[in-house]
Formats: structure tokens, sequence, C-alpha cells
């Protein structure tokens, strides 16, 4: 058989919340079971006369706290649904969401997959509690209760489309479902199966059963192989795993905790009784699995066995397991069971023992039995190769064979063969990419469906990260995969892991902080690179970034490499030696040149594309080559040559920025001939240009005037007059390079807008030499297009203030993004710019982000659901209660200031006037009855109160609504609103994205409220 992996695990198990705790308790050989809650029923009144028919002898069993915690908003599910799902569905989906993130795996992922889902589950109690009060049946209940929806309900909230099914077994359910996922995959039916067993207990039915059948130990504790076994304690719980090819899990660089060697099913037919264990059956099972594992019995080092602590069961067991195993000379088997410490969990029992014995191979120790002190001496587990583990068993670096028995009491019985999984993939690898990777600093992101998940995951991330010792990197890049995908993004740069924990923490003590790391983005943004020209470079410019990000470092060196020939001299080595040359023109422009080229293909290969290109002045070269306009080789021909022969031109020449229009400093250029508008960067921001002597009379004359002027420190006169002397010269190189039409839309700053089919080629090239720069007519139309982040590529901000300025009218500014912000700049700053575009709406390359070592998947803190929200029964079960008087309604409770407190559905939910208010002045209606009957109907159908709904309430997206629930909410209209008549479903339908659409659309048919309920919706 081909190898399976397990590549996920969640649980919750009595005294167990987590697969950490559950790990815990197994090591410290724990005991998770204590006193029937009475939330299930009263086991004291059962138990009051021990023995009799119908009771009980015991009061204890394993109990999961919280299980009418259920965070139904996080899965769109609406209250009055929620309340009638059956606990068990609700545990597996929370349980299956986490185990998919412990596979590193983000769930949305899995959407439209072929992910097969296989369940195990054999109690069914919640049905038999709220489908036998006839009366209270409702739409919900259908979808809510049966077998078939705990497996369903996980693929159709993860949109997943393999096969999913459940499987009732008895004892060896969720065994049998695993057995059936790794068939599914070996067939090649999926490339990914969930597969989990569940188990809730709400009467003391299966109690009463025990008892009465021999099999319940009156302390409610299996005692498994131990002198001290005298029978059955029930336990319940929840456990899901992940499983792959374990080819496909290595190819895709995933963590495996143990690996599925082969499993077999059988049944023992016809024996000496249907609930009676059978050996030969057992032994046969054992032997088929062990074939289809291509492994001898000698090499299982230990096995988690079915054993429930019953006389029977545990000889029968261990005579099955003595035919593989007698043999063995001096290397016992270690033997074990995990209901000594949880009690039989019955349809997760198989579940519960696949996640000790992966975990066990994981960690490469065997936690010892919790009844191994005192072993049954009737059984001869030495004669029959076997022994109780009386201490945690170390294993051995080499590969450690294990299994894992499930018999159900109907006779079906399943046997797995795990075995540790091969190094390289129990500590995966690096994940290869395409790109160096690595800009020197992690960016950690969270995703939450609420601003209060976001809260509550954070926290958790911050604990779980504190405890660990793993590199930020490499915790950055396992969230950057696996807590994606909802509508609220947090995101924070970090150096270390210290760091990462203090600034998590903090964000969730300071509102206004986690308010400006978390993004709300509602669509795709539309990026724009801004190119600075000259006058923004400085000795060891962006030498940081250099040192701490090796993508930059090999874009920049690419850059230098294509200008190399043409300068004589390295412009990396000038830039990051600190060389004052480069404020001389002829280093000037091909060292921002290849600053700007580097940080915008830096830029891309993290994935921020940009919809939109603008660069001032020589920042122009650096846009042509991002739009595909030039290729480096051409481009960098080009700066260099510019910058060459604007430094062999005489000097003399000057720049001067004006406060003032250009409009008004028409004039007094066009009465100097040797005096030009170099630059119009804003409504009062014009740069001249041209002979010093030019420029100081009309400086002179604007000082006379009370207009503010400043002489630039340049070497040249740019976009003047005196640049004539070289233009052909260079429109010759200009010519050999050519240019194209770029690819991506350019913002000319000769133009004054966008560039419309047209090419930069050697004429607009030459033009551009001494052409005005008009930024503020290329980024006003650059604005009006629709940017919603401007991301400046080049040394330090200067295009930003400039375009503030230019945006103060605008009513929806964009964001400003600065990868480099100035002379102490490193991936540090890199890595908050690409924070914020994520926060904004980005999905960056993580990949690219970090350096091959980091990309190692690690362990973060599961999700961490809502206990806010509570569903249960109106009251636990009494003594002596009937099938007719044991089905009280389904209601939502909620905790309330850390406490439960029950909170009964009103049957017509309360509407504060406010509600009706907001909604009635944000469609402009005043016909407060008619919006007040449209919510109280969404508020019956979808059990929510009227605090809860607003007029931007989604019935599909955020109120969980379905057909039937539709169908119900066109009749509770119907009985409050006259004019309905013609009403129908598919008139509704499309009305029905939010409830102020809905309400809008009432109005417009004309409906009111009817007779008797115009008082009450008043």
């Amino acid at each position: 058989m081909e190898p399976i992996a397990i590549v996920g695990i969640d649980c919750r198990f009595p005294g167990a919340p987590d697969t950490g705790a559950y790990w815990d308790l197994l090591m410290r050989s724990g005991d998770g079971v204590g006193e029937v809650p009475r939330q299930r029923w009263d086991a004291r009144e059962f138990h009051s006369t021990a023995g009799s028919e119908g009771r009980t002898n015991t009061t204890e069993g394993g109990f999961i706290t919280d299980p009418d915690a259920f965070d139904n908003e996080f899965f769109t599910i609406s209250p009055r649904e929620a309340a009638a799902m059956d606990p068990q569905q609700r545990l597996l989906l929370q349980s299956a969401w986490r185990a998919v993130e412990d596979a590193g795996i983000a769930p949305q992922r899995l959407a439209g997959s072929p992910t097969g889902v296989f369940v195990g589950i054999m109690g069914n109690e919640w049905a038999q509690l709220h489908l036998t009060d006839y009366a209270k049946v409702t739409a919900q209940a259908g979808s809510g209760n049966g077998y078939c929806m705990t497996a369903n309900r996980i693929s159709y909230h993860l949109d997943l489309k393999g096969p999913s099914l459940a499987v009732d077994t008895a004892c060896s359910s969720s065994l049998v479902a695993v057995h059936l996922a790794s068939n599914a995959l070996l067939s090649g039916e999926c490339d990914t199966v969930i597969a989990g067993g569940v188990n809730v207990a709400l009467t003391p039915a299966l109690s009463i059963f025990y008892t009465q059948a021999g099999l319940s130990a009156p302390d409610g504790r299996c005692k498994p192989f131990s002198a001290d076994a005298n029978g059955i304690g029930r336990g319940e719980g929840v456990g899901v795993v992940v499983l792959r090819r374990l080819a496909d899990a290595v190819a895709d660089g995933q963590r495996v905790y143990a690996v599925i060697r082969g499993t077999a099913v059988n049944q023992d037919g016809r024996s000496n009784g249907i609930t009676a264990p059978n050996r030969w059956a057992q032994q046969d099972v054992l032997g088929a699995a062990y074939r289809r594992a291509g492994v001898e019995a000698s090499e299982v080092v230990f096995t988690e066995a079915h054993g429930t602590g019953t006389v029977l069961g545990d000889m029968m067991e261990v005579k099955a397991l003595g035919h593989h195993h007698g043999g063995r000379d001096g290397k016992p088997m270690a033997l074990g069971s995990v209901k000594g410490n949880l009690g039989h969990t019955e349809g997760a029992a198989g579940i519960a023992g696949m996640i000790k014995v992966a975990l066990a191979l994981h960690h490469r120790t065997v936690p010892a039995s919790r009844f191994a002190a005192k072993e049954n001496s009737g059984l001869k587990l030495r004669e029959h190769g076997l022994r109780l583990l009386k201490a945690p068993l170390r294993l051995p670096a080499t590969p450690s064979v294990a299994g894992l028995s499930s018999f159900g009491m109907g006779g079906t019985n399943a046997h797995a063969v795990l075995e540790s999984a091969p190094p390289h993939a129990a500590r995966p690898r690096p994940r290869p990419a395409a790109v160096p990777g690595g800009i020197g600093s992690a960016v950690f992101t969270v995703t939450a469906p609420t601003a209060d998940a976001l809260r509550r995951n954070l926290l958790a991330q911050a604990d779980t990260a504190a405890a660990r010792r793993v590199p930020v990197g490499a915790l950055s890049w396992t969230s950057n995969h696996v807590k994606s995908g909802h509508r609220y993004r947090f995101a924070v740069a970090a150096s270390d892991t210290a760091e990462l924990v203090a600034g998590l923490r903090e964000a969730v003590a300071d509102p206004d902080l986690l308010a400006r790391l978390t993004g709300l983005p509602a669509g795709r943004p539309r990026t724009a690179f801004l190119f600075t020209g000259q006058g923004s470079q400085y000795p060891a410019m962006t030498a940081g970034l250099y040192r701490d990000s090796a993508l930059y470092r090999a874009f920049l060196d690419e850059a230098d490499a294509a200008l190399l020939p043409h300068t004589g001299r390295s412009v990396r080595d000038l830039i990051l030696g600190g060389d004052e040359a480069v404020h001389r023109t002829r280093w000037t422009q091909p060292a921002l040149f290849a600053v700007g080229y580097a940080l915008g293909r830096t830029l891309a290969e993290l994935g921020v594309r940009p919809a939109l290109l603008l660069g001032h002045s020589v920042g122009e070269y650096a846009a042509a080559c991002l739009a595909g306009a030039l290729p480096l080789e051409g481009a960098a021909r080009l700066i260099a040559a510019r910058g060459e022969l604007m430094q062999e031109l005489p000097e003399g020449g000057g720049m001067m920025s004006v406060r003032a229009p250009a409009d008004s400093l028409r004039e007094r250029v066009a009465a100097e001939p040797l005096v030009g508008v170099a630059a119009v960067n804003g409504p009062q921001a014009t740069v001249l240009s041209g002979d010093l002597a030019a420029l100081a009379r009309i400086e002179s004359g604007l000082q006379a005037e009370d207009v503010r002027t400043r002489r630039l420190q340049v070497s040249h006169a740019f976009h003047s007059p005196l640049m004539r002397p070289m233009l052909d010269r260079f429109a010759l190189i200009a010519t050999e390079v050519g240019g194209g039409v770029p690819e991506v839309p350019v913002y000319s700053t000769v133009r004054g807008r966008v560039l419309d089919g047209e090419a930069m080629d050697a004429a607009y090239w030459v033009e551009h030499v001494g052409a005005p720069v008009l930024f503020a007519d290329a980024a006003a139309r650059l604005l009006e297009d629709g940017a919603t982040h401007l991301v400046e590529a080049g040394p330090q901000p200067v295009l930003s203030g400039m375009v503030r300025l230019l945006g103060r009218a605008s009513t929806a500014a964009p964001a400003h993004v600065l990868p480099v912000r100035g002379t102490e700049s490193g991936g540090r700053d890199l890595a908050t710019a690409l924070a914020e575009l994520y926060r904004g709406g980005t999905d960056p390359r993580w990949d690219a982000v970090y350096a091959p070592e980091e990309r190692v998947p690690q362990r973060l803190a599961p999700y961490a659901f809502s206990d806010e929200h509570r569903y249960w029964t109106r009251d636990p079960v009494r003594g002596g209660a009937t099938a007719e008087t044991a089905g009280p309604a389904v209601v939502p409770q909620q905790r309330s200031a850390g406490r439960e407190q029950g909170r009964e559905q009103a049957a017509e939910p309360g509407l504060p006037s406010a509600a009706v208010a907001v909604l009635d002045l944000g469609r402009g209606r005043t016909d407060g009855p008619v919006a007040r009957a449209a919510l109280e109907a969404v508020g019956q159908v979808g059990g929510y109160s009227g605090a809860e709904l607003a007029p931007h309430s989604r019935l599909y997206e955020d109120l969980g609504f379905d057909s039937v629930m539709i169908m119900e909410l066109k009749n509770r209209l119907e009985e409050r609103l006259t004019g309905l008549a013609s009403l129908t479903v598919q008139d509704l339908l499309p009305r029905l994205s939010s409830i102020g659409d809905l309400i809008s659309y009432l109005h417009e048919i004309g409906a009111i409220a009817a007779p008797g309920h115009e008082e009450r919706t008043a």
C-alpha cells in the first residue's frame, strides 16, 4: 500500500481542549474522567437505585467542557440554525477547520477541490431529544440532525467537492472512516481528505445499556488490561486528521506527524453473539493490516489497543494479539489504550487512538499506560509477547512501527499500521521557490472575519509564539500561508520573535494601534509606483536595504551590470561606498535609475504588481523599464549617456523653486529666452531653470511682490533651453535604442497625462530632456483614475508630499507607501511597506519575502473560536423522563461576564426604535411599520435580535440565510404585511442582497403593515 501521511491534527477530549493538552494528558498519565455534568443529565437521580431497571451504576464519565459553545458567526450560521444543530456537527466543523490549518493549509484554499470528508459517528442523541417533539420540529431540525450532516456540514462550509460521508460501525466507526479515507487517496479519488470522529453524550441511555449488560464500570473509568478492570466508562470528544499521499505531502513541504502504512477492516460474521468480541476475526484483521502494510508482526514496537477494560474484551484482544506476537523472545510489544485516560469515546474511539499513536511517533515517545501498575495476571501478557508500559518508552531515531485497533460492538473490526515519518518529512526541508527571496525582515499576518475575532486570535498567536523558540521568519512565513482568507487583515513587521510577541500584545491592548495595523479592503487595490527624480540622491542611499535584502541585492546588481559597459565604473559600488560623486550629474542619473529599477523589480517580485506608473523626470526611465517600454540594457545605455552628456555641458545654469502657479510666471519666462519652466509640481509649486543672470532678474521681480523663491543646489539648468547643445548627440543614441508602447499605463510627465498607445521612443526621450516636468498634471490624472496606493520607489520620500497637496480635495485619498524612508532604511522599512500593502488588499508572493531557510512550516496557535454563543437544550434530562417529556425545545444561550446565562429566544424579538430609525433614514424612508415588520421577520427566521440587524446586513453572507429560510421569510412577511398577494420567492431572490434592499423593495411594491400588526410594529 502506498504510504499515507498524517499532515494535520486537531482534537478535544476530556481534560484536553486541544492537541497540545491531549499530549500533555497522555504523558502525565492524566485522568479526564469526572462527574457527569448537570448540563447533560442528573446522574445522581439515575444512580439513586443502582442496578434496578432503567438505572446506571455510575455517576462519572469522560466529558469535554463547553460542548454548547459554538462560533456560528464564523461559519455564517444563523442563531436559529445553530440552535437546531447537533453539537457533534458544531464540534466537527471547528475541529476540521483547525486541523486543516495545522496541515499548513489555509482552509479557503481547499474550496472547489475534490477533498473528501469521512466521519465516524455512532451517537445521535440530539435527534432523539429534539425530533420526538413533533410540534417543535422546524426546517432547521432536518439539516441540524442526521449522521450524514456531520460530514456534509464540513464539505459545505469549506466548499469541498470530494466524497462526503458518515460511517457508523459502532466503536470502530472513526478508524473505519480513516480506512475509507485512505482508500480514497490511494484510488486517486482525492488528493486530500479530512477524517475524524465525534461523540457527545447527551442522555444516560448508553450508560443504562452498559449497566444492564454488565459492562459498566462503577467508577466510570476504563482500566485496560488491569487487575482492577471492571467495565466501560463512557467518554466523549472529537478528533480530526488531515491525510495526504506521502509523496504529495513531501513534494509540498508539509510536516508529517506519522505515516499510515496499511489498514484493514473485517466483520466477525455469525459468532457467539452480535455484541460479543471475536478473537479469530480480530487476529485476522491484524494479519490483513500487516500484510497490506508490508511489515512483519515482529517489527511492531507498540500497539494502541481497543482496550475497553471489560473482562471478556481484554482477554479476546490479548489472545488475538498473542497469535501474532507470542513468539517475541525477550522483546515483548508495548500495549496501551487511551481509554484509560478518557473513557470509551465510542464513535470517536478510533480517532482518539490514531492521534495518540501519531503523536507518539512524532515525539518518539510512547506514553505510559494509566493502569499499568496492577497488570491483570490472568491475561498472561508476557506469554503473548505483550507488556504494559509503566513508564514512557523512548523510540529510536530509526523508523518505528506501531499498530492501532478499534473493534465495533456489532462485529466490524479495524486495524491500522503506522510508522514514524521519514526524517525529511517529520522536519521538512525549506520549501523551494523560483527566486532567492529575503528582504531582511518578517511580515506576520493574521486574518479574521470580525474585529473581535482578530483580537482573540492575535492574543492566541502571541501566547503560542512566546512559549516556543522559533525564528520569526519561519513563524511569519507559516502565518502568511495559513492564517489568510478572512476580511480583516492584520500585518506587522518584526525582526525577531520577541519583538513580534510584544507587538501582537501591544496591538491587542491598544485599539488605535490595532486599527492602524488592520485593513478591511473593499476590493482589489490599484497600486501606482512613483519613481523619484534628480535631487533625491545621497551617498550610500539604500545601503541598508542592500545589506538586508537578498532580493534587492540581486536587482541592484543586475542594474549595475547593465550600466557598467556605459559608465566604466560600478554605480553600485559608488552608491554603497558613500561616494559624494553621487551628486555629480553623470553619476546621479544612472544611480537613481539603478535604485528605482531595483526597488520596482523587488516590489514586483514580492507580488506588488503596479497598475499605474509615474516617474518624475529621470524617474521615467525606471518606469519605462517596469512598463516594458524599454529593455534594461537600452534604458541603462540611455540614462548613462544622458547623465554624461549633461555633465559635459558648460556650468553657469541654475534652477529656482517658486511658490506660485506656473501660469502666473509665463510672461516673466517668455521675457528671458534662456529660462524655461522646468517643472510644475503643484498648484503653487513651479520650478524655473536656465541662465543664472536671467534667473536672478526674475527672482528680484518676484521678491518685490512677496513671492517666495528658493535656489536649488544643482550643477546644470535641467529641463531648460541650456540643454539644447546635447540633444543631437543624445538623439543618435536614442534612435539606436528605440522604445515601445508601455504595457502598463505610464502617466507621462512630458505629456501631463497617461500615454495612450504612444511609444516611449527616441523622439519621446529627446523631448523629455528639455520639456517641463508636468508632474502635477500627470499625478492628478493618476489620482482621478483610481489609484488606491502610491508606492514611492526612490531613496527617500519626495513625491508623496507633492501628491498629498494635490489630493487634499479628493474624497478617497490614496495610501502613501514608503519602502525606503531615508538614510537608515533597510529591510524593516520594506517589510513595513509590504505589510501596509497587504492590509490594503495586495496578496504578496510570500515565498519571495523570506530566505530559503525560513520557508519551513511551523505549528501556530489554532484558530481561537468564540465561546460567547451557547446553544443547548432548555433543561438537562431528568430522571424518569420519557421520550415524550425529554424533548425540550432547543434555545440559543450566551455567556455573560464569563458565566453561562440561559437566554430563551422570544418568539417575536423586540426591535429597538433606534434600529428602525437607522434603517428608515438609511433608505430615505419614513414608513416605520414596514421596516419594523421586515426586521421582525428576518430576526424571527434567523434567530437574531433587532440590535444584531442593520441595513447593510447581507442575508446570505452575513446572516446565513438559505433557500429554506427564504421560503419561511416570505411566509413571515405575508403574515405582517398586505399588498404581497402576488409575491413569489422568485420575486424576492434578486432583492435580498441586504436587509436595506429588502425594505426598499417592499416599499416599491406598496407593502403596508397588516391589521393587527400596525400597533405592535409602531
